[in-house]
């Protein structure tokens, strides 16, 4: 490996002056290609949780692979002025190693600069294509699929130019190809029901109060009014303002797809923390898990115990 690791900070905060405009760069494979002949650089995280580097280390005319070390289950990589390709180990020390995990990755707003891939033994495949930031952009995979390859794009002035995103690891299961965590716009069958109410990161009984929809990232905001909060993992749910009538308020997020609307009745609101916000799982009218709840009591079947008065 060429040269001694470099801590992540550096050089980031020196003025550069603006290179020369970069041509035509080789093609992804053949920038992998220099790291399994040795020539990539390595670059670790002061935090071992987040990086941030700058392409204007390497010398205008190379097209250089940086690899780059974490270890947290969660964290940011910032990379000003992209050129060559960066790959991003993942090497988590917070899970088992034998637990299943699963990778998500979310663009900062406004990144651009670089293509982001899933790799795995040569084979490239595009997560997130320079430029494209629209709604629902966050790409999840299983973590054994593979690592992360950042290729910076031909550019004319990268002056301007910083490529970002926030990572995600989660035990969560995954299917077999790239898909987002949010909620499939249906209704939850009787065991998915159950096995939400024990492996959710909120679960609450309540009422939808308002929603708000916002097309340009295809999401709806889900107010509601919670009567009982049985588990929070993050503090999603607040006390009621005072004369509010007591209880709990707080905010769920859903695909704008799905048409939620505000109803009467109570549900039991199940869902997931996905990069800071909460995102609706399962949420079943209350009287109807009551009935699910019972039933599989009565057969011995309920994976946990919740009350459901």
């Amino acid at each position: 490996m060429r040269g001694a690791a470099r801590a992540a900070g550096g050089r980031t905060g020196q003025l550069w002056p603006r290179p020369p405009a970069p041509g035509p760069g080789p093609p992804p494979l053949l920038l992998l290609l220099a790291v399994l002949l040795g020539g990539a650089g390595a670059q670790y995280s002061s935090d071992l949780c987040s990086w941030k580097g700058s392409g204007l280390t390497h010398e205008a005319h190379r097209k250089e692979v940086e690899q780059v070390y974490l270890r947290c289950s969660a964290g940011t990589v910032e990379w000003m002025y992209p050129t060559g390709a960066l790959i991003v180990n993942l090497r988590p020390n917070t899970f088992s190693p034998s637990r299943h995990l699963t990778l998500c990755i979310k663009p900062l707003r406004g990144s651009s600069g670089a293509n982001i891939y899933l790799e795995k033994t040569g084979e490239l495949k595009l997560l997130v294509r320079d430029g494209d930031l629209g709604p629902g952009q966050a790409p999840c995979f299983s973590f054994e699929q593979g690592g992360l390859f950042v290729e910076a794009t031909p550019q004319q002035d990268i002056s301007r130019r910083t490529t970002g995103f926030q990572y995600e690891l989660t035990s969560r299961h995954a299917g077999p190809d790239l898909h987002t965590l949010s909620a499939p716009c249906r209704p939850c069958s009787h065991t998915e029901v159950l096995l939400a109410v024990c492996t959710s990161d909120f679960v609450v009984r309540g009422s939808i109060q308002d929603v708000t929809h916002e097309p340009e990232q295809q999401e709806s905001a889900i107010h509601l009014n919670v009567s009982r909060l049985y588990r929070q993992k993050s503090r999603v749910f607040r006390p009621a303002p005072e004369g509010e009538g007591g209880g709990w308020r707080g905010r769920v997020s859903t695909l704008l797809e799905c048409g939620v609307r505000p109803g009467r009745g109570e549900f039991l609101f199940t869902g997931h923390m996905h990069f800071g916000e909460a995102w609706l799982g399962c949420a079943p009218r209350f009287k109807d898990f009551q009935r699910m709840y019972r039933d599989a009591e009565e057969r011995g079947l309920n994976p946990c115990e919740i009350g459901t008065e």
